[in-house]
């Protein structure tokens, strides 16, 4: 990547590529028109957009990239792998972190190793004690996502042949072992390391670059910023923009570039102080990604997450100890390091890879400007063979064909006959799920063996007998406990959403206890062929057959429980009695395809990403087009708009979370719609459906800056899809 053409504006690959796109653009509307009219007529999708995404991926072939992608080895052995439970990171105590060459501080230059920030705020403001200090590298290394022996399969479900790190082939049939992926891990693994915070306890990360240092020399294949840089993002922490990770800020204000480079640092400061400091904004469950512009989606993919719960220890409200407070499911163990671990106390993060089979040609948009020249594309890479394969530019988004928890295909857990605590967090690139609690009599059967192909084999197992056999009972949101809990059969959860549940092994919903031996299976009902959206779930043509195990329960030995779930939970901040006086002077945003393609394919207000600038909103009723600007300490009414073509976009703001009030003009601020229930939440993600717009309600305290605001589809955000706004003073 030309590093200083990029550092003036971050446009400049973008714009090279807009501009040889436009021609392909032109020619997919004209065969639009002719030959794809009646199917995209059939569809619903017979607009300039719709057209353009039926007929691009055709051309593209010709143009820039291929849209094809690799069916992975059949996993023979699933649920055989125990799910790993992340342990607590570790401090560093005081004497390390004082005796560095720069230790933090809250003075100029001390925010980052080019010396040219000072955090904005620093919590003895508050009156609150200084941080506690945790140390994390990023760093190249390697990751195994199954120890079962694996089957290639073609798209056909058929045997095929497979290959090693030498080209070496192995003819069809042939029973393998996967290779060890590539990663940038947050201290080396997939997922990072898991930090336990408390509020009014402030955290400081120490962020270190070492993405140049290869000392197992492994392949770094063709995806990963291509200049090793990184950019930490806590989603969604109430944080200063100078911690936030942020590209609008990374590029106008910090390292001025799409992130930091190999061998710089940056220390990021989480306050853990609710948003305005009003209890009824505290959240519980955060996470930690990259966010580097242009490559968030491949960074991350490529295993830059970390999971950051949050505990509530005032009046003992929330903080895993099931004997105060709340009494929500967990037993606290205090460690001597300065650590904590809650026990019962489980996060699920979900993530779908897909591997490479050795034969699918890399043809990628990003080869254009040479950026990974090293693999020679467009061309086959048998020797990565096993080990997980991306594309920068799908045209529908990247979906990947095994599902993963906490880094693992099919794992296993073994429960106690008591109640469970889950946080589950979507940490793919583009697919939503949407998770029941099912038994099955014949248990899971590989899609191959019952004769699925193609998009069907997604998943690689289903229990096709499976029946619902437990509830949910979620607690909390993107944006903490929810006001009451409320009982679900099922949840959807999209991309960097997290939704909490306490799981009851106990017993079934018809109130039959459980035995020992029982299992039960976190089941995908979703069914999301490509990232476009789902073409089933059980508000949009639900598949009676479409049932993946996901991770598989074992009910054990009964445990000691000393949890509820309380009849009440958390207040939320009440919305202003007057908020409807504020629709004409609404901010409006609209996200939506653009017909140029390239680099600029995904757009807000008809606009990419211009890291230079906040954005205009569209005209409002009151005849106005403001910019994309706050004063600090006020609050206002954004609208987000889904500009239609049959995509769903899963919007995030930085910063603060929102109440939706209206959804597709009514007012759900009373009565929610019920295909989106977390409206009545805290949330700092919208869920649009196809053609939907939301009218969401939210604050701009306490900090002053600049901000993003993007989809987390991350082949989306990549590449045009977020817009940046500011906090003034």
């Amino acid at each position: 990547m030309p590093e200083e053409s990029a550092n003036t504006s971050g446009l400049g690959r973008r714009t090279l590529l807009r501009l040889s796109a436009a021609g392909g653009a032109g020619a997919a509307l004209a065969a639009a028109q002719t030959w794809a009219a009646p199917l995209l007529a059939q569809r619903g999708l017979l607009s300039p957009d719709g057209a353009f995404g039926a007929t691009s991926t055709a051309l593209s072939d010709n143009l820039f990239y291929i849209e094809k992608y690799p069916t992975s080895p059949l996993i023979i052995s699933p649920f055989s792998d125990p799910l790993p439970i992340p342990k607590a990171l570790a401090p560093v105590p005081k004497s390390v972190f004082s005796a560095w060459r720069n230790p933090p501080g809250p003075g100029p230059g001390q925010q980052n190793s080019l010396r040219n920030e000072q955090h904005q705020v620093w919590p003895s403001q508050f009156g609150e004690p200084d941080p506690i200090v945790y140390k994390i590298d990023v760093l190249l290394r390697q990751h195994a996502f199954t120890t079962s022996q694996v089957l290639p399969i073609d798209g056909d479900g058929e045997p095929t042949v497979s290959f090693d790190a030498n080209r070496r082939k192995y003819p069809a049939g042939t029973k393998r072992t996967l290779p060890l992926s590539t990663i940038y891990g947050f201290n080396g693994t997939f997922p990072g390391p898991m930090i336990n915070a408390e509020y009014r306890r402030p955290v400081l990360v120490r962020f270190e670059n070492h993405l140049d240092e290869n000392p197992l020399n492994l392949d770094r294949q063709d995806f990963g910023s291509p200049d090793l840089s990184f950019l930490t993002h806590l989603h969604n922490g109430h944080t200063a923009p100078e911690s936030d990770g942020n590209p609008h800020y990374s590029m106008v204000a910090g390292p001025r570039h799409p992130g930091f480079r190999p061998g710089m640092f940056v220390d990021n400061l989480y306050l853990n102080r609710p948003a305005g400091n009003d209890e009824r904004e505290k959240q519980s469950f955060f996470w930690f990604h990259d966010h580097t512009m242009d490559h968030t989606g491949s960074n991350v993919y490529k295993g830059m997450v970390g999971l950051y719960p949050i505990y509530d220890t005032t009046n003992g409200m929330d903080m895993g100890d099931e004997t105060r407070g709340l009494r929500l499911p967990g037993v606290r163990t205090n460690n001597a390091n300065g650590s904590f671990d809650v026990k019962y106390d489980i996060p699920l993060a979900f993530y779908d890879c897909r591997l490479d089979d050795g034969v699918t040609i890399h043809k990628d948009i990003h080869d254009v400007q040479g950026e990974f020249p090293n693999a020679k594309n467009p061309a086959e890479h048998p020797e990565w063979w096993g080990k997980t394969f991306y594309k920068h530019f799908p045209n529908h988004g990247f979906v990947g064909d095994i599902f993963t928890v906490n880094g693992t295909a099919s794992p296993v857990l073994e429960v106690k006959r008591r109640k469970y605590r889950f946080r589950f967090l979507d940490a793919s690139v583009s697919r939503i799920y949407e998770f029941k609690l099912m038994s099955s009599a014949k248990g899971p059967k590989s899609s191959a063996s019952l004769g699925y192909q193609g998009d069907e084999l997604e998943g690689q197992y289903r229990i096709e007998d499976g029946q619902q056999c437990m509830q949910f009972t979620q607690i909390a949101a993107d944006g903490g406990l929810l006001p009451l809990p409320l009982k679900r059969d099922s949840f959807e959860l999209w991309p960097a959403k997290r939704r909490e549940v306490v799981v009851d092994f106990t017993r079934y919903q018809d109130g039959t206890p459980t035995t020992k031996g029982d299992v039960v299976y976190l089941t995908n009902v979703m069914k999301m062929p490509n990232g476009r959206m789902w073409s089933n779930s059980s508000r949009f043509s639900p598949d009676p057959k479409y049932k993946v195990p996901v991770l598989k329960f074992v009910i054990g030995d009964t445990a000691p429980d000393n949890s509820q779930v309380p009849p009440k939970l958390r207040d939320l901040p009440p919305l202003p009695s007057n908020w409807q006086s504020m629709l004409d002077n609404r901010m409006i945003f609209e996200v939506k395809r653009g017909s140029a393609g390239g680099e600029t394919e995904w757009l807000i207000n008809g606009k990419p990403f211009d890291p230079n600038n906040v954005l205009a909103s569209l005209k409002n009723r009151a005849g106005r087009t403001p910019l994309a600007q706050q004063k600090k300490g006020s609050f206002n009414l954004w609208e987000l708009k889904n500009g239609g073509g049959g995509w769903v976009h899963p919007f995030h703001l930085h910063m603060e979370e929102h109440r939706t009030v209206m959804r597709n003009g009514r007012d759900v601020s009373r009565a929610v719609d019920p295909g989106h229930p977390d409206d009545a939440s805290r949330e700092d993600l919208a869920a649009l459906d196809p053609g939907e717009s939301v009218i969401i309600y939210r604050g701009f305290r306490d900090f002053v800056g600049p901000y993003v605001a993007h989809c987390h589809n991350l082949a989306h955000e990549d590449h045009a899809m977020m817009f940046g706004w500011s906090i003034t003073p």
